[in-house]
């Protein structure tokens, strides 16, 4: 039997609910909405349909409405049917999946599952996105085949985008079931999958809610404030900036006590139990409705002032009283922020003497007793405990990768000193000679299970290929500074950027060459694709504009003539090589990071994409191909007998105003809708897959016979889209969407993308379009509204506009 979910089922239409129909509407499932039918009808509103749905509609439009937004694309909203339990029930009897997202109450969910049991098609998956109630509780009157079919399936908000899916096994639950939902999740939702135990708050919550509960307790005693816990606890270590206690407004006060106190009432031996007793003046805020961002007042809050101005306000424990943000600082801190990795980071702050250090350690060393200690009650590997704090809590490390870059043996040396107990698994550990949880052999990563004693290898996906590890098998061929050629098997090579951000500098650009030149010799074909962390994460921020500065203010413009010509050469030479490359774009892939993806045969990207071309924003134009190659995507999005003679007109006012308004899509779907992808590439939900499937598609190519696109003429809109641009110019300076020297720009970007001085229709060479954009850049770059933008920019990190 091969399993599908063509359609799909989700009860509750809360925020989780709405995350969750929104992303399998994304992924091209069919979805059932359903709520409660509201209590408070009147007699004539229970016979109105729309009145019995006001709960459910009001919790998809709430899902439209978000911001971020859960959906890729608001048309995917298409594929979700909404209803109410009442009237729609039966409808259930024809989903492939059904989830159940109600309010956490146990008699409702099993009374629901009752009704659920009736109706189901035979062999339909059941899940419950329970978060604190055990499974074993909800199953325990339902009959075998249910349960065979019964798990649990843990999302995390906001659904969209947060990698982590915990599955939870019922007792009886069938293998293939397990099997199935775990394919599915990864490949088609794109989720990180992490299996936990049928234990409270499984796993990512356990370890997340015990370190929020420990820090808030530990802050109290030691006398810091909220900010200074926060300054520790953010980038320093690998952590999010929301830290702890942004982390908390986010997420809702009350849900954080609610999962405390779940903890605490079900975990009756838990070692650390008494760190879920939160300090006395969080349940004052909870009193006084101080939840976070849904109250507008938590921890934090922002005022306005009569002239607009916004205040950054912040809770003091003690006075219960809203104060200025004042930004602290300690020494390790400020040290760490000049250090390049984050292990050297991790060193400057948990090694150092001052009160954030000493801090910062005590949390650490409580974190790490915690989470050795939880194995194997709620998972039964170390990595389904960092999976978890990565995926769902976006940290770049573990508690056992924390350990790792501190050192085990060194922590465990310390933590003895200080009279702190460290775990009996870890003890073990190092008498049997090994010092770390983590290790890299020929290229595969191995963890340490305590279970057995031995080192494993840590389970891949098939559709994944790491960078990292084929650097550990000595295989990168080149390597410098700020990028790596690096063999990733089957005669394919993968062209890796690590510059802060992944900006595009000179050194990238020859390296790009040299990587086409190694790859012609000794190469079946290229992707250009790198594993950088973070979320979203940056493919590339664009070009490294101190750079640009620089030569801006030392007035070099032969200079910036030069490099430009070279990366638009290496785009050239990527497009018509005699090997296929694939670009394997994520998160932010801005300006030259943009351009370079333009520049390759296929680009396969995730599905958290924010493309664009946004060079304007610094007064300056694409000047690596950008402007040629996005009209180049339009045009050749037509039927190649149609682009003669249909009105180019439709295509280039848009596309050039793609450039003009820095259009960024907010997902690879918007991306389809804005010309920067289109009909041959794909989108892949899983981005730990994204190099694998580039990989592939690359293979595919070859396998069928790859042979480079011949270079021919491009039909241009010349002097009549110049023309229908400045009339569009006009509009918009009138409605103050423009500057004046925005039009100014807008204008240039036109005669560029147009071909300059030639008639409508007419055919130019692609060199002739890339000399007139490496003019107009050299151009802005002699305009002081255009360096005073750059250089804001590189201060504040916000454009100008003048």
């Amino acid at each position: 039997m091969i399993r599908k979910v063509r359609k799909a089922a989700v009860i509750g239409s809360g925020i989780m609910g709405g995350g969750i129909a929104a992303l399998l509407a994304g992924a091209g499932v069919k979805v059932q909405l359903l709520d409660i039918v509201p209590f408070d009808l009147t007699d004539d509103e229970k016979k109105d349909p729309a009145a019995r749905n006001r709960m459910v509609k009001a919790g998809m439009d709430a899902a439209l409405a978000s911001a971020p937004s859960l959906f890729f694309n608001k048309k995917d909203a298409g594929l979700i049917s909404i209803g109410n339990l009442d009237d729609d029930f039966d409808t259930l009897a024809e989903c492939d999946w059904i989830i159940e997202v109600v309010v956490e109450n146990l008699k409702i969910k099993q009374e629901l599952f009752a009704k659920i049991e009736k109706v189901r098609k035979p062999g339909s998956v059941v899940s419950s996105n329970t978060s604190g109630i055990p499974l074993k509780d909800i199953s325990e009157n339902f009959s075998q085949d249910f349960k065979e079919h019964f798990m649990g399936t843990h999302f995390f908000n906001p659904v969209r985008y947060m990698h982590l899916l915990e599955l939870i096994p019922g007792a009886e639950t069938l293998p293939e079931i397990l099997d199935f939902i775990a394919a599915f999740g990864e490949k088609n939702l794109g989720k990180g999958i992490v299996w936990a135990k049928d234990t409270p708050n499984f796993v990512g919550n356990r370890i997340g809610i015990q370190g929020i509960g420990a820090a808030m307790n530990a802050m109290v005693e030691e006398g810091l404030t909220i900010p200074e816990v926060d300054a520790i606890f953010g980038p320093a270590l690998g952590r999010p900036k929301t830290a702890y206690f942004k982390t908390v407004d986010l997420v809702g006060l009350d849900t954080v006590i609610n999962v405390c106190k779940n903890s605490y009432e079900l975990c009756v031996n838990d070692e650390q139990r008494d760190a879920l007793i939160l300090p006395e003046f969080v349940g004052k805020m909870a009193e006084m409705n101080l939840l976070g961002n849904k109250t507008q007042a938590g921890f934090y809050k922002t005022e306005l002032t009569p002239e607009w101005k916004k205040l950054r306000k912040v809770l003091n424990p003690a006075t219960m009283e809203y104060e200025d943000l004042v930004r602290p600082s300690f020494p390790c801190i400020d040290e760490a922020k000049k250090k390049e990795t984050l292990k050297e980071k991790v060193d400057c702050v948990l090694n150092a003497d001052d009160k954030g250090g000493k801090f910062a350690w005590r949390m650490a060393a409580n974190s790490f007793q915690y989470a050795a200690n939880r194995v194997p009650e709620i998972a039964d590997t170390i990595i389904e405990i960092d999976n978890s704090m990565k995926w769902g809590y976006n940290f770049e490390m573990g508690p056992f990768d924390l350990w790792d870059a501190y050192g085990v043996q060194k922590a465990c040396d310390r933590m003895e000193k200080e009279d702190l107990d460290v775990p009996a698994n870890v003890k073990e550990m190092l008498a049997k000679g090994n010092s770390q949880f983590y290790k890299l052999e020929n290229g595969i990563k191995y963890y340490y299970d305590f279970a057995s004693g031995e080192y494993k290898a840590i389970p891949l996906s098939k559709n994944m290929v790491s960078i990292a590890a084929a650097k550990g098998n000595n295989k990168t061929v080149l390597e410098n500074k700020s990028a790596s050629l690096v063999d990733i098997g089957n005669d394919v090579f993968c062209v890796e950027f690590h510059t802060k951000m992944n900006a595009i500098n000179a050194e990238i650009v020859d390296t790009i060459d040299e990587a086409l030149n190694y790859v012609d010799k000794n190469g079946a074909g290229l992707v250009i694709g790198n594993e950088a962390g973070g979320m979203p994460g940056a493919f590339s921020a664009g070009a490294d504009l101190g750079f640009v500065s620089k030569l801006c203010h030392d007035k070099k413009y032969t200079e910036i003539d030069a490099f430009l010509k070279k990366a638009q050469d290496g785009i050239q030479k990527t497009k018509y090589a005699s090997f296929p490359v694939v670009a394997a774009p994520y998160g932010m892939v801005l300006g030259g990071g943009c351009e370079t993806c333009l520049g390759a045969d296929k680009i396969v990207a995730h599905s958290e994409l924010y493309m664009g071309l946004v060079e304007i924003g610094v007064g300056l134009l694409p000047g690596g191909g950008g402007c040629m190659n996005l009209w180049k995507k339009y045009i050749n999005a037509l039927p190649a007998k149609t682009a003669k003679d249909i009105d180019l007109a439709k295509l280039f006012v848009p596309a050039v105003m793609k450039i003009a308004m820095a259009a960024v899509s907010m997902s690879a779907a918007q991306a389809v809708g804005n010309g920067f992808l289109g009909q041959a590439d794909r989108i892949v939900f899983n981005r730990d897959n994204l190099v694998g499937e580039a990989k592939k598609e690359v293979l595919k190519m070859v396998d069928d016979g790859y042979s480079p696109p011949p270079k021919q003429p491009l039909i241009v809109m010349g002097d009549a889209g110049q023309g229908m641009v400045n009339a569009e110019i006009f509009n918009m300076l009138n409605g103050k969407f423009l500057s004046d020297y925005d039009a100014f720009l807008v204008k240039r970007i036109a005669y560029v993308m147009s071909g300059g001085n030639v008639k409508v229709g007419s055919a130019i060479d692609e060199d002739v379009i890339l000399k007139l954009e490496r003019d107009a850049f050299v151009d802005f770059c002699k305009e002081e509204k255009t360096v005073a933008r750059i250089d804001h920019m590189l201060k504040t990190g916000k454009p100008l506009r003048n």
